[in-house]
């Protein structure tokens, strides 16, 4: 019976991985044109139990890419320097659009697993019962 249990727990912990990038990814979206900001990243980490791997995941902690920010020309710019230039942001809105993509099916996909495993578990009981 721990089979199914482990099924749902590893489903879960995808769709919460998934969930948690795509918070970032809606961060790194909304602030496109903030200068100055860096595009946030997650990872994800395997998790484990007493040593062994249990198979579940989760997002690391938020890192910030270190890719050089574009220097924007805009003289009237409040943010300027004495030069007319200021730091842009990182974000690639299209890499963005793609990665918020990718995360949301990964997210179908761990649902569909999950609702899967739920019936499979729900049928076995009802066999069990009779």
């Amino acid at each position: 019976m721990t089979e199914p249990v482990s099924a749902l727990r590893l489903a879960a912990s995808g769709m919460k991985a998934q969930a948690d990038r795509l918070r970032h990814v809606s961060e790194n979206i909304a602030n496109v044109d903030t200068p100055g900001y860096r595009r946030k990243l997650v990872s994800f980490d395997q998790m484990a139990d007493f040593g062994r791997p249990t198979g579940e995941v989760r997002a690391s902690a938020a890192m910030l890419d270190q890719t050089a920010l574009p220097r924007i020309f805009d003289p009237a710019h409040p943010m300027a320097d004495e030069n007319g230039y200021y730091d842009g942001s990182n974000v690639d809105l299209v890499v963005e659009i793609a990665d918020s993509r990718e995360a949301s099916r990964s997210y179908e996909a761990n649902l569909r697993m999950f609702e899967q495993s739920r019936q499979m578990t729900s049928t076995l009981l009802d066999i069990l019962r009779r």
